[in-house]
């Protein structure tokens, strides 16, 4: 009983699996650059997902290039199945709600979300894209992927100029559907 509870201690404390540079999306013209590994919440939250994310049993990763595109990882150990399936639903209905908050906060802006599907990966992804744009600046989107195994679950926030037509979906797809993988010790 104390070997089981002594592993249980040890997987709790060591951070999950994470993408790679080469994990993301290729941009013409840049490379990816990965941060370290790091313990607890990203200083800044992830686009359309403040205050969603739990610091405890979390680790994040951010992701830059020379260019105007960026991107995060965060992935959370939570108590049980059940929790981290309640969490990944919390943060689904954050991307989905997102542009309608963005709106209210920016009335003089537009934005837009597309739900792009599921992917077929551990127990379940989850792929949106949201564009915002507020008038004499630059238009922005983001993609999302949500997933997660067992109890850890993991969201990929992708973001650059641009708008839905500009994202690299089949490519962030594939991008999510690693993540969820490696989330397994």
């Amino acid at each position: 009983m104390l070997q089981g509870l002594a592993a249980a201690i040890a997987l709790a404390l060591a951070a999950p699996g994470f993408l790679g540079a080469a994990d993301l999306p290729p941009l013409a013209g840049s490379t990816w650059h990965a941060g370290k590994v790091t313990k607890g919440l990203p200083e800044t939250a992830p686009f359309c997902l403040d205050g969603v994310l739990p610091a405890a049993g979390s680790w994040h990763r951010q992701f830059g290039t020379d260019l105007d595109t960026g991107a995060v990882q965060v992935s959370v150990r939570s108590s049980s199945d059940a929790a981290a399936a309640r969490l990944a639903r919390s943060l689904e209905r954050a991307v989905a709600g997102c542009a309608a908050r963005w709106l209210r906060e920016h009335p003089d802006g537009t934005a837009g979300s597309k739900d792009y599907g599921t992917l077929p990966v551990e127990e379940g992804a989850h792929v949106y894209g949201v564009h915002t744009s507020i008038p004499e600046s630059e238009p922005g989107v983001h993609l999302f992927g949500i997933g997660r195994d067992g109890s850890t679950m993991t969201v990929v926030q992708w973001g650059r100029m641009g708008d839905l037509s500009d994202a690299p979906v089949a490519a962030f797809k594939r991008t999510t559907t690693t993540a969820v993988n490696r989330l397994a010790p």
